[in-house]
């Protein structure tokens, strides 16, 4: 049996050229077995147009550089397998609320550092005393797997592209946002309280403006329960005597 023949429509414009407008274009690529979409891009880049743009660092699904709304959902390209589309039509994006570099590439490390800062999200110890000799504090096994859970988080942005609010909102934090805040409010080294968290996450731009789509949920790539770290810092937050 032959191999088929992808046809890839891929978002093409380079916003630092001003004689550039948004268009789309369309290449052909002959298909291999267990081809990604990211290896399908690699060899459109090798074989007919050095010119496009795309971001990739670790080709294995960790470090998050590759997503882009691929035939209308938000993803990895290097776990994308062209294999997926039996009509053999793959529509390739940008993702929304990001800067855009060129083509399929968005700056998502500024707005991943701005978030960081904005939401404080560092450890903040509740002593700054520490001795080489000590012990490291111990951590019920329960704990530490759920601060492990929220760790594996790679920062992709697939979560913002494919929620409504942050479309209609760009202040808001976002699935990725909310999952670094729960982080450290399940962390019981930090010294910050409910009220520390509430000041920064207790407003529509925060844990109350989901609107419960879930489109954070069903794009993960890592199949974070974005669900539970929502439902989570909202009970945290509604139910402390402080702030009620």
């Amino acid at each position: 049996m032959s191999p088929r023949t992808l046809t890839f429509t891929i978002f093409r414009y380079d916003p630092q050229d001003p004689d550039d407008t948004p268009r789309q274009q369309e290449f052909q690529l002959e298909e291999a077995p267990g081809m990604t979409v990211f290896v399908a891009l690699k060899m459109l880049r090798e074989t007919q147009d050095p010119s496009l743009q795309f971001d990739f660092v670790c080709r294995a699904g960790i470090c998050g550089s590759c997503a882009m709304v691929i035939n209308g959902v938000p993803t990895l390209a290097c776990r994308t397998l062209t294999a997926n589309y039996p009509e053999g039509r793959i529509t390739l994006m940008p993702l929304p609320g990001f800067e855009l570099i060129g083509d399929l590439s968005v700056n998502t490390g500024k707005f991943m550092r701005a978030l960081s800062e904005r939401l404080a999200a560092w450890l903040h110890p509740k002593s700054v005393d520490h001795s080489h000799d000590e012990l490291e504090q111990r951590m019920e096994p329960h704990l530490a797997e759920a601060i492990y859970d929220t760790d594996r988080c790679v920062e992709c942005g697939c979560c913002v592209a494919a929620c409504a609010t942050a479309q209609m909102r760009e202040t808001f934090v976002g699935a990725v946002g909310l999952n670094k805040v729960a982080r450290f409010a399940l962390d019981d080294r930090d010294c910050r309280e409910v009220d520390d968290f509430y000041h920064v996450i207790g407003d529509e731009d925060g844990v109350f403006g989901c609107m419960t789509l879930l489109g954070c949920a069903d794009t993960c790539p890592k199949n974070l329960n974005h669900q539970m770290q929502i439902g989570y810092l909202r009970r945290k937050l509604a139910l402390h005597p402080r702030i009620l």
